[in-house]
């Protein structure tokens, strides 16, 4: 009765983690609404109680029967974590964009009335 709940078990949560890598894939970089942070927590989620369901003899060789679905599974991680890198490449270069045209701004050539009285002989 325990293998049986535990192949139940596997299978909704491959489940589960694939339609998250998907909806991830499909909103990463397109929805500005989409919460990057709450969809890594569901895939972490995910992932450990696979971890944890592997565990144990038994368990390891039911993982044969599902070598197809985990195969596919890890090329749509695989294209996540490109995805992600590409995304966070993106933000870093938003923010030394903001970073530099603050920078700009700060050294216009114009002082401020404190460093001006230090500056005066």
């Amino acid at each position: 009765m325990e293998i049986i709940s535990t192949e139940y078990r596997i299978k909704t949560v491959l489940k589960r983690l694939e339609m998250i890598i998907d909806n991830e894939n499909e909103r990463i970089g397109q929805d500005p609404q989409f919460d990057l942070k709450l969809s890594n927590a569901h895939k972490s989620r995910c992932l450990y109680e696979l971890t944890t369901l592997f565990r144990g003899g038994e368990i390891k060789e039911m993982a044969a029967a599902y070598g197809d679905q985990l195969r596919a599974l890890k090329k749509k991680l695989a294209l996540n974590a490109q995805r992600v890198e590409a995304h966070l490449e993106a933000v870093r270069a938003v923010a030394d964009i903001l970073k530099n045209a603050a920078r700009a701004e700060e050294a216009d050539g114009t002082y401020t009335e404190h460093q001006f009285r230090y500056s005066a002989p």
